[in-house]
């Protein structure tokens, strides 16, 4: 199977680990083909507001293969773009809204006290306001009249739309702010509701993925004169099955959307040994020297060997349900 052969506008390509390098580095090379094919824009699992300034959350700066990424995208001799699709939130924390939005307000020339509604940006950073309903802002009085600022921001930067052909990055630069503003002040407003620990995480998991799946449309919004765009993120993001952003965008785009599913059989860096025979990634590792990638979707059993400490989440019915294709890789680094 070749990628360069899908019809998508957006080719979701998944790992199942974030902690095996060996995928960002062939990611590297299959969106270099890709380029090759008329692919203009790359959109990775970071914070979409640091992506605008080449930079990344969740620690992904320190991986090697996605700095060269940057170096090679401003070497191609044709514009390519970079894109985050994600939040600007961390496991335990997400910070004020308060920039993001003043940035809009500023673009705007509006004269809102932004700063007076939102207080102290560390009573919102804090690991305590996703933690603890009774310690987050979010459900506050001063919140709720933000998120209606917010909506006003938006409104008034559409509104604004015609006159954006003057400055059409600087345009784009303050809606992508006031998203990212609008969705802290959906993600604080889900931490202050009430819940057991199970039901708050899997609730605000929930919020993340919408927000995702928003920056994913907004993103192809922006990217559609100008050619199909490759998204690379953790399965359980992309898989079209369940409620992840790749459920909610998949069936919002129907055909427009594929799915490449990531398997890995064995990782010296996770602990993880050769896969059982009659494993998922035990068939696709049969025959396989590097990697693969092929259309033939592999019927077996998830895999028993794995633990979530080690960062490895095996293939299973869910992720594989939808899959246009697999790419295995045999073995990680050594």
């Amino acid at each position: 199977m070749d990628l360069t052969d899908c019809a998508a506008d957006l080719l979701a390509l998944g790992e199942p680990t974030h902690f095996e390098p060996a995928f960002a580095r062939l990611r590297n090379d299959l969106f270099a083909q890709l380029a090759e094919h008329g692919f203009r824009s790359i959109a990775l699992e970071t914070d979409r507001v640091a992506a605008l300034d080449g930079g990344f959350s969740h620690d992904l700066g320190e991986v090697d293969a996605n700095r060269q990424l940057l170096a090679w995208l401003e070497e191609y001799d044709e514009p390519l773009t970079f894109h985050g699709f994600d939040p600007p939130t961390e496991m335990f924390s997400a910070p004020s809204p308060r920039t993001y939005l003043e940035h809009a307000r500023d673009y705007l020339g509006l004269d809102a006290d932004i700063a007076a509604l939102a207080g102290d940006d560390e009573r919102w950073s804090r690991s305590e306001a996703i933690l603890d309903p009774a310690a987050s802002p979010g459900a506050s009085p001063e919140a709720r009249e933000l998120r209606v600022v917010a909506d006003d921001l938006l409104t008034a930067l559409l509104a604004h739309a015609p006159r954006r052909s003057a400055d059409r990055a600087a345009w784009e630069r303050a809606k992508v702010h006031a998203i990212a503003g609008r969705g802290l002040l959906r993600y604080h407003a889900a931490s202050a509701q009430p819940g057991d620990r199970d039901t708050r995480i899997a609730r605000l998991a929930g919020v993340r993925a919408v927000l995702m799946a928003e920056n994913l449309l907004d993103i192809r919004a922006v990217e559609a004169g100008r050619g199909p765009t490759l998204v690379f993120a953790h399965n359980s993001h992309l898989q079209r099955s369940g409620s992840g952003a790749g459920a909610i965008v998949s069936a919002l785009l129907g055909d427009r959307y594929a799915f490449v599913a990531g398997s890995l059989g064995r990782s010296e860096d996770l602990g993880l040994g050769e896969p059982a025979p009659d494993t998922y990634e035990g068939v696709l590792q049969r025959g396989t020297k590097t990697w693969k990638l092929t259309a033939d979707l592999p019927s077996g059993r998830k895999r028993a060997d794995t633990k979530p400490e080690r960062g490895y989440f095996g293939l299973d019915r869910d992720v594989l349900d939808g899959a246009t294709a697999v790419w295995h890789i045999a073995r990680g680094r050594e």
